[in-house]
């Protein structure tokens, strides 16, 4: 079995135990993130995260926090195996000889290269998910766009394909895409190759136990979220935008218009959450891909 093989089939395995486990966390994270400013003198619609997990639950039940997850569940073999493989493949054009270590610099390499590939699975993945998880935060903003109720990820597909523009209007966002993607997954594998080595004492990492895996894949999930938050809420807003009548007019545009009617808080809205789950969702994810690796030879 090739190389290219054993990354695609432990990339696939690790992003859906990703999956799985982040989801619901990744869902009051748009939610927080996608919320309407309030009119004056009124609320906001989620006072925090934990209020955003009640109000999901009253309303529409366990369900509700799983919500947008078909469209991620459909593509998560590709896009994993694209981030896993083209990782890979850059990892063997970097070493010096067949086998020998990289350097937490090389992984810093691959993984701004891996960025690069996926962000093109990424973006309309991204945006069926987050129109989806975002319907109830907007219900009642008065703006026409969340006249449009979805009924599911091909139901997005649908209405986007027909009335946004065709395939165009499904890479909405794709800048702030790979300007999270790109330094994002250079911090990730970074991060994990630098935990990595330091827990083995070493460059051979081999001999690492699931629980060492585990934290340093935990801890290289954070450092991917902390490195570029502000622009996953940039690209979140920007795809649940409505289409006819725009609020941003690009990604510039939306960092400035949140910065200065919410301040740098208005940049971290769900950061929470989003740390609360790539924490455990990350080390379930370099868990079963490195297992998975193994087991293929």
């Amino acid at each position: 079995m090739g190389d290219v093989a054993k990354d695609l089939a432990a990339g696939t395995v690790g992003g859906a135990a990703q999956l799985i486990c982040g989801h619901p966390f990744d869902t009051i994270k748009v939610k927080l993130q996608s919320q309407p400013a309030p009119l004056p003198g009124q609320p906001l619609k989620y006072a925090g995260a934990m209020d955003a997990v009640r109000q999901t639950l009253a309303a529409e039940g366990p369900r509700g926090l799983y919500k947008g997850m078909g469209a991620p569940l459909a593509t998560v073999a590709a896009f994993n195996a694209v981030l896993f493989s083209v990782r890979g493949q850059m990892e063997a054009l970097l070493r010096s000889e067949p086998g020998a270590p990289l350097t937490v610099n090389q992984q810093i390499v691959c993984g701004a290269g891996a960025g690069v590939a996926v962000s093109i699975l990424a973006c309309p993945t991204e945006l069926i998910k987050c129109r989806l998880q975002a319907q109830s935060a907007l219900a009642g903003s008065g703006s026409a766009g969340v006249a449009v109720k979805y009924g599911g990820p091909m139901d997005v597909a649908r209405h986007v394909l027909r009335s946004e523009g065709g395939v165009k209007g499904l890479f909405k966002g794709l800048v702030p895409t790979m300007a999270r993607e790109v330094p994002g997954n250079a911090a990730m594998f970074g991060v994990y190759e630098a935990l990595k080595q330091y827990l083995a004492g070493g460059q051979d990492t081999s001999k690492l136990g699931r629980g060492s895996l585990m934290l340093a894949g935990g801890l290289a999930g954070g450092a991917f979220w902390i490195s570029v938050y502000p622009t996953d809420v940039v690209k979140s807003v920007i795809q649940v935008d409505d289409y006819k009548n725009p609020k941003y007019s690009g990604s510039i545009n939306a960092f400035r218009k949140i910065l200065a009617s919410e301040g740098v808080k208005g940049l971290y809205k769900g950061f929470g959450p989003a740390m609360a789950r790539s924490v455990p969702a990350n080390a379930a994810c370099f868990l079963a891909y490195e297992v998975t690796r193994s087991s293929l030879g």
